[in-house]
This record gives structure tokens, C-alpha cells and sequence, in this order.
């Protein structure tokens, strides 16, 4: 692994190790010197969990147990993702960062040693496999109290560049299918670390909704010619209804069919297989939609929404001609002191129902004053 790594727009990465061996990577736009140690004594790293098909739905479940005793919501003057300073000796071991991403200390899913495969599934009688993958946590700023939002579009350029570039890096895994990185903003929907930050999933199985996404492609495309993804899109621009923002390289628009009371998604207009795919003219376009929606999410309400913020882009080594990166932002705040929970035929049918059509949720975000 190179230590230091030139992307575009100026921006570089520079690769550390921490106490425990794990990797820690900064990018920079001012050609920081990145030479600061891990203070921490070593700590041993978790054993890799189980991976356990639910031969019901032929699902893959990870077993991750150790993660039962990770941190949750410390104060900031404990936060592990702040940088060091003082006594706190924190997961980045620099006095400030522009983003950072780092080997997660409690993964979901680790890489596997050796040779490694999925098992063959065969019902209940399906073998446990290990849980391969790999987890990375990326923190989008040095500051505890700011939020996606308030970046500046130069943050949200190097941002996208983390993503990219980790995108770019993981798919040259053997036991990687599939990269999604996210971020989860608010209690509301789990966070246990209130520090501007995501996580970048790389998963050694598709992911469910991955597979369904990729079997209605790929039925599409055998019936019609086209690209679902791209008829959509043409679709949202043909009716105009429910477009939330634009500009000349990506569209944000309230889906169709939305499953919660708020969401996005956004799109370059230039249909791209993944991340790594986007031109610098996508690039650099970006962080002004973004920015645009996220700040129209938080106003509608006038709260900070809680909120979910996807990548959906194609697996890295099937599907590639059929699915099209976009960025999935849901949140469940459906009122200023009302939530959307996915009780009975969410959660248990897998069912949704929408309590607001979205053309409404659309109308409400066009709406917003920035």
C-alpha cells in the first residue's frame, strides 16, 4: 500500500499506521505533513465473526458480538473521533485533520486470511462462513459541532475524493463484491457517535436490496433494451413534479414510489456505474447540489433532520452495465415531534406505506429558504 497517493483536484493521501496496526489515511489539500504517532497502548484487534445464512429469504447475517461493547455517545471532550489533543489520544493521532479514514476499531466484517469463498448455500444445512469484508469509518471535519452541512464545498470535494478513492482501492480485494459507503446522522436512527462522520462498507456477499436492484435491471433491460435506472431519471425530468434541485452535471428529486416521509436521491446526469466512474466536471459539481439538499432536508422543519445517506453503485464485478450510482438520503422525521417508525408492515411484511405522497415532500423541499 502506498504511503503517500496524489488524487485529483489537488488533493493527496498519506497513509499512517496506528498502535494496533491499522491503517489511518489523510487527505489533505495543503500538503500537511502527516508525521504524528499513535500515543495508544496496542490493544488486541477483534477476531474476525460468523456469516449465517437465513435460509428463509436466503439472506447472509453477520455475527459481529464484539461490537456489543463499542462506545456510545460519549462527551465531546471524549470523543474518539476528535483529534488528539492533550491527553486525549483519540483515533487520529494529528492535532487537526481535513478527513480522515481509518480501519474500523469494532468492525461489522474483517478481511479473511487465506484463501476465502462464500459458502454454497443448501437451505438450513448451509455451512457458517466468516464474516470477510472490511469496515472504515471517514470523518468529514476536525470540528465535533459541525454537520455535512455546514462544509465548505472545498471539504465536500475532498470528501467525495475520500469515497472515491476508497472505492477505487477496496475493489481491488478478491473477497470484495460489493462497496457502500453512508452516514447516519442522529440519535433517532442509531448513532452512537455524534461526531461528523460516515462509514464505508465493503461487503463479501450483495447485499439484499444490491440483489433486488440488480435483478429488476437486468429484467428491464432484457425485456426493454434500457437501463432502468436511466428511464427513471428521465422519468422525474419528463414530469417535473418532484425534482428538489439541479444543475448542469447531477439531479436531487423525491422518488416515485418514497418509502419515508423525506427522501432524496441524487444522480449525476452523465450515468456512471460507481463512484470511481464520475468525470472532474461530476467532481467538481457536486458539493453545490449536496450541500443544496442537505440544507433544504434541515429547513423544512427548521431541526436538524435525522437522516441516512447512501451509496447505491453497481457491485464491483457483476452488474456493471445495468445499475447506475446514486446517492440515497431517507430520514423518518414526518413532523417536528413525529417520527415514521417501520413498526409491523415495515419492519415484519417488508411492506412500506407512505402517509404522505411525494410530491408533497418534494413541494416542501423546493420550498425551503436558504
Amino acid at each position: 500500500m502506498a504511503q503517500s497517493k496524489r488524487l485529483t483536484a489537488g488533493i493527496t493521501r498519506n497513509n499512517r499506521e496506528m498502535a494496533d496496526g491499522r491503517t489511518i489515511r489523510y487527505y489533505d489539500t495543503a500538503g500537511q505533513s502527516r508525521e504524528a504517532v499513535d500515543q495508544r497502548p496496542v490493544e488486541e484487534q477483534p477476531a474476525i465473526g460468523e456469516l449465517r445464512l437465513d435460509p428463509l429469504v436466503n439472506e447472509w447475517i453477520a455475527m459481529a458480538a464484539h461490537r456489543q461493547g463499542r462506545i456510545f455517545l460519549p462527551p465531546k471532550e471524549l470523543c474518539p473521533l476528535c483529534p488528539t489533543t492533550g491527553e486525549l489520544l483519540t483515533e487520529v493521532p494529528e492535532s487537526d485533520f481535513e478527513v480522515v479514514v481509518f480501519d474500523n476499531r469494532s468492525p461489522s466484517l474483517r478481511p479473511p486470511i487465506g484463501d476465502w469463498a462464500l459458502p454454497d448455500q443448501v437451505g438450513p444445512d448451509t455451512d457458517t462462513g466468516t464474516a470477510g469484508g472490511k469496515c472504515e469509518v471517514i470523518c468529514f471535519t476536525a470540528d465535533h459541532g459541525k454537520s455535512f452541512k455546514d462544509l465548505t464545498p472545498a471539504r465536500v470535494r475532498v470528501l467525495l475524493e475520500a469515497w472515491i478513492d476508497r472505492t477505487e482501492e477496496l475493489s481491488h480485494e478478491s473477497y470484495i463484491a460489493h462497496i457502500a459507503p453512508f452516514e447516519n446522522r442522529g440519535e433517532e436512527i442509531g448513532v452512537t457517535l455524534s461526531h461528523p462522520h460516515g462509514q464505508i462498507y465493503a461487503y463479501s456477499y450483495l447485499p439484499p436490496r444490491v440483489e433486488k436492484m440488480l435483478a429488476a435491471a437486468v429484467s428491464y433491460k432484457s425485456s426493454t433494451g434500457k437501463i432502468l435506472f436511466d428511464e427513471v431519471i428521465a422519468r422525474e425530468i419528463r414530469e417535473n413534479e418532484r425534482i428538489v434541485a439541479q444543475n448542469d452535471r447531477w439531479i436531487a428529486f423525491v422518488p416515485y414510489a418514497a418509502r419515508y416521509p423525506f427522501e432524496i436521491h441524487v444522480a449525476p446526469l452523465s450515468p456512471v456505474a460507481d463512484l470511481t466512474g464520475l468525470t472532474a466536471e461530476d467532481r467538481d459539481a457536486f458539493p453545490e447540489l449536496a450541500l443544496e439538499v442537505m440544507k433544504r432536508l434541515d429547513g423544512v422543519f427548521g431541526i436538524e433532520m435525522a437522516y441516512i445517506a447512501a451509496w447505491h453503485q453497481a457491485p464491483v464485478r457483476i452488474g456493471r452495465d445495468v445499475l447506475r450510482l446514486h446517492w440515497q438520503i431517507t430520514s423518518v422525521r414526518r413532523a417536528p415531534g413525529k417520527l415514521k417508525y417501520l413498526a409491523g408492515s415495515e419492519s415484519a411484511m417488508g411492506a412500506f406505506i407512505m402517509d404522505m405522497r411525494p410530491e408533497q415532500s418534494a413541494t416542501q423541499l423546493r420550498e425551503v429558504v436558504l
